[in-house]
C-alpha cells in the first residue's frame, strides 16, 4: 500500500485515499490520536447549574461524568469504578455522592473514594490512589467541553480568535429550544467533508440555494477552525435583517455551530463505527418558551430536517462510492473546497 503524503498546496493536492474512510483500523487510531486529544463538546452548563447536578457522556473511549461540585466548580471525572470497572453514574441527575452500580463503592463529588463496603481483610490498600481520575473541563458560549489530554492547549488557546468571531451578545439569553439525533450510514469524515464546503449546495440543496447568494459564498480557515460565510439574498425561510448572512463555524474535529440571524445550533458528529455516524443537533433561541418563538423553532427545524435528509442521502451514497474498488482519490476544487483541504491537513497532522 502506497503511503499517503499530504500536499499542502491546494491546487496540486489529491483528496484523502478512500481507505481513510473504509479501514476500521484507522478509526481506532483516530479515536486515540484525535478524539482523546482534542476539546470535545459534551453538554451545556444549563444541565449542571446546581450543586450535585451531573450528566454523563463518552469522550474517545472514556465514559465521563460532568458534575457541579460542592465548591461550585465544574469537574469532569471518569465514569469507571476503580474496583472492577462498573458505572459510577447513569444518564443525568443530582446527588450528594456517586455509587457504583456493581458493588456499591462510593465516591464524593470531587472523585475521592469514600465508601468501600465489605472490604475487610484487604491489605496494602491506599484509598487515595483509588479516586476517580479527573479530566480537564472548560466552557465557551455556555457549552461544556472536556479534553482527556493533560498537555493539550487550553480551550482558549485551541479556539484562538474563533471566540472573538462569534457574536455572543446576540445570543446571550439563548436557551435550548430543540434537540434531535440522526444516525447515518457513513464514515464520520464523509459527513464533515460534506459540511465544510458549499460546492454541493446548488445540486444537493435546491431550497437552501435559493436563499443564499452562492456567488459570494466563501470559506476562511484558522488554526483549528473554519468559517463559511453565506450571504442571505432571499430570506423566505431564513429570517434575516438587511444584508445578514448565515455563518457556519467548524471546530476540529467534529463540532459545527450554525449561526443564523435569529438562532444558532450545534451539530456534534460522533463516530459509531467505520461506516456509521451519529449527528446530534441542538437549537438555541432567545425566549424559547414564547408562542411566537415556538412557531419560529418549528419552521427552523423543519427547514433543517429537509437539508439534513438531503445531506444524509448524499453522504451515504458517497460512502458506497468510497468502498468501490475502482475509486482511490480525487481532486479539490480550489475555489470551493479549501475548508475540506484544511480539515484533511489537520487529520494527517494529528494521525502522524
Amino acid at each position: 500500500m502506497t503511503p499517503f503524503v499530504f500536499e499542502p498546496r491546494l491546487e496540486r493536492a489529491a483528496t484523502l485515499p478512500s481507505r481513510y474512510y473504509t479501514d476500521p483500523l484507522l478509526l481506532a487510531a483516530e479515536t486515540e490520536r484525535i478524539f482523546a486529544r482534542t476539546w470535545q463538546l459534551v453538554g451545556h452548563v444549563g444541565q449542571v447549574r446546581e450543586e450535585g447536578s451531573y450528566f454523563t457522556a463518552v469522550v474517545g473511549k472514556e465514559p465521563i461524568i460532568v458534575v457541579r461540585g460542592s465548591d461550585g466548580e465544574l469537574a469532569a471525572l471518569s465514569n469507571v469504578c476503580r474496583h472492577r470497572a462498573g458505572p459510577v453514574a447513569r444518564a443525568v441527575g443530582r446527588c450528594r455522592a456517586f455509587q457504583c452500580g456493581y458493588h456499591g463503592w462510593t465516591y464524593a463529588l470531587d472523585g475521592r473514594l469514600v465508601g468501600t463496603p465489605e472490604l475487610d481483610g484487604i491489605e496494602q490498600f491506599d484509598r487515595a490512589a483509588f479516586s476517580l481520575p479527573r479530566f480537564r473541563v472548560a466552557t465557551w458560549l455556555d457549552l461544556v467541553f472536556v479534553n482527556l489530554d493533560p498537555v493539550a492547549p487550553s480551550l482558549e488557546e485551541y479556539l484562538g480568535d474563533l471566540s472573538t468571531r462569534f457574536d455572543t451578545r446576540r445570543f446571550a439569553s439563548a436557551g435550548l429550544a430543540h434537540r434531535k439525533e440522526w444516525e447515518i450510514e457513513c464514515n464520520w469524515k464523509v459527513y464533515v467533508d460534506n459540511y465544510l464546503e458549499g460546492y454541493h449546495i446548488p445540486i444537493v440543496h435546491p431550497s437552501l440555494f435559493r436563499e443564499l447568494d452562492y456567488s459570494r459564498y466563501r470559506t476562511e480557515t484558522g488554526r483549528f477552525f473554519s468559517i463559511q460565510h453565506a450571504p442571505i439574498r432571499r430570506p423566505e425561510r431564513i429570517r434575516s435583517e438587511g444584508n445578514a448572512e448565515a455563518e457556519y463555524f467548524w471546530l476540529f474535529p467534529n463540532l459545527m455551530i450554525n449561526v443564523y440571524p435569529d438562532n444558532f445550533s450545534t451539530n456534534l458528529i460522533l463516530p459509531r463505527g467505520q461506516a456509521r455516524t451519529v449527528t446530534l443537533f441542538d437549537w438555541y433561541f432567545a425566549d424559547p418558551e414564547s408562542e411566537a418563538t415556538k412557531r419560529r423553532i418549528e419552521e427552523t427545524v423543519q427547514f433543517s430536517d429537509e437539508i439534513q435528509i438531503e445531506d444524509i442521502n448524499i453522504c451515504e451514497a458517497v460512502q458506497r462510492g468510497l468502498e468501490a474498488p475502482s475509486y482511490t482519490s480525487g481532486r479539490y476544487a480550489p475555489a470551493r473546497e479549501n475548508g475540506v483541504h484544511h480539515f484533511h491537513a489537520l487529520l494527517t497532522e494529528f494521525l502522524a
